[in-house]
């Protein structure tokens, strides 16, 4: 589970620095709006994990804390992925520094699954984690057909 989630993170960080197309009859090109994905997952991990009012007014903002942190991560993870592959020595250091980012995001999220605890039960905090992996799955899907459809 713990790849599975380091990848849709890695996804959920690139959707952010990438353009997508709207569903405007025009296919005019707009801007990846983060606020809106972010209110939209919010939006569906509180229904798929049935969160109260009141679980998510103090779930969300422990949540958007770790997200900060994670993007931090996977920015300096997407800087490593530009790294000049006829360097060998610059691709070691790559693939270290990149092993060391997957350590400290892991850390970053056990630090932070155990203050969700504290403030939700660990149900609910399961169901938080499989809201959020089929949510940004679902994006992923999306983010794909609308590209082919637009090709």
């Amino acid at each position: 589970m713990s790849m599975k989630f380091k990848i849709i993170m890695l996804l959920v960080a690139l959707m952010m620095s990438v353009q997508v197309w709207s569903d405007s009859p025009e296919r005019v090109k707009a801007k990846f709006d983060p606020k809106r994905f972010e209110a939209e997952m919010e939006q569906f991990i509180t229904s798929q994990a049935a969160l109260s009012p009141s679980e998510a007014a103090s779930f969300f903002p422990v949540y958007r804390e770790m997200q900060k942190k994670a993007r931090v991560l996977f920015e300096e993870m997407r800087r490593c992925h530009m790294t000049d592959l006829s360097n060998q020595r610059a691709c070691k250091q790559a693939i270290i520094k990149m092993d060391e980012l997957d350590l400290e995001l892991k850390e970053v999220q056990r630090t932070y699954h155990l203050k969700f605890m504290k403030v939700l039960s660990p149900a609910k905090v399961l169901k938080i984690i499989k809201a959020e992996e089929k949510f940004h799955r679902n994006a992923f899907k999306r983010m794909v057909q609308r590209r082919q459809n637009n090709d």
